[in-house]
């Protein structure tokens, strides 16, 4: 089975199932997102989209109430579309462990997510994910979803690594493959078993190449379609084996394994 791994409600949802389509993919892991960039039709109107997300992360719009809107968007969509998405809940940062708890039971448990994710971080921030990492040990470890692009920085994707060290049993995916500092965390995930690498966003086949060659049973192919395409991506990952065996865990196998599909 092809699964897409990361991919952010689009909307019209007819939409993302057509790109799916074309892509081959029978199963996509959705996120819920905060703007729907989308929809611009040209650069004035993303950046306007975009302006809503620097409201949200800046506090002019209340980001509770946006990321609750967000994760009852993705619901309805996974709702009615049951055999093509799972979902993966989104969590704010900065809530007490109590707090933190009682979201993942009303709001990810609740809705029958499989993992937690994504958290976009400032650079100093990822500290705050340990009350995350605390409080999904009482759900049973699920993966956890984290960004790894600009704007963290290579100290930042280190202080995941070390997180992760200290809670071996939740599965962590770098989203995005670290970014510019890719190399570095190809070597992180290799001496970390709980670490997984995620394609999407990468810059380069070279990158691509590298890490599947590393770490065939830890790298999982997805698009974080709209802002990238589910199509393009699943080209990359053939375009770079010709090993079916490796091919397919990529596509699809490591993380139905991941999540016990």
């Amino acid at each position: 089975m092809i699964i897409d791994s990361h991919q952010h409600v689009i909307l019209p949802i007819e939409k993302q199932l057509t790109l799916m389509g074309e892509a081959g993919v029978e199963k996509t892991i959705l996120f819920s997102t905060l703007v729907h960039p989308e929809i611009a039709v040209d650069l004035d109107s993303f950046e306007k989209e975009m302006a809503i997300l620097n409201e949200i992360i800046s506090g002019k719009r209340n980001p509770l109430d946006a990321r609750i809107k967000s994760i009852e968007e993705q619901v309805q969509v996974i709702d009615e579309n049951p055999t093509k998405f799972i979902g993966f809940g989104a969590i704010p940062i900065g809530l007490s462990p109590d707090e933190t708890v009682r979201w993942i039971e009303d709001r990810v448990i609740a809705n029958k997510f499989r993992g937690l994710g994504e958290f976009t971080l400032a650079p100093g921030q990822v500290h705050l994910l340990e009350p995350v990492f605390a409080a999904d040990m009482e759900f049973g470890n699920l993966p956890l979803w984290i960004h790894t692009f600009s704007p963290l920085t290579l100290n930042d994707i280190k202080t995941i690594a070390r997180l992760a060290k200290q809670f071996p049993n939740i599965p962590v995916i770098l989203g995005h493959l670290g970014g510019a500092n890719w190399l570095e965390t190809i070597k992180l995930a290799k001496e970390n078993q709980n670490l997984y690498l995620d394609l999407s966003g990468t810059f380069s086949t070279l990158v691509v190449s590298f890490a599947i060659k590393g770490l065939p049973e830890r790298t999982l192919f997805s698009s974080d379609a709209p802002y990238g395409d589910p199509l393009l991506a699943r080209e990359t990952v053939e375009r770079v084996t010709h090993d079916n065996y490796v091919k397919d865990r990529i596509l699809g196998e490591n993380i139905a394994q991941l999540l016990h599909l």
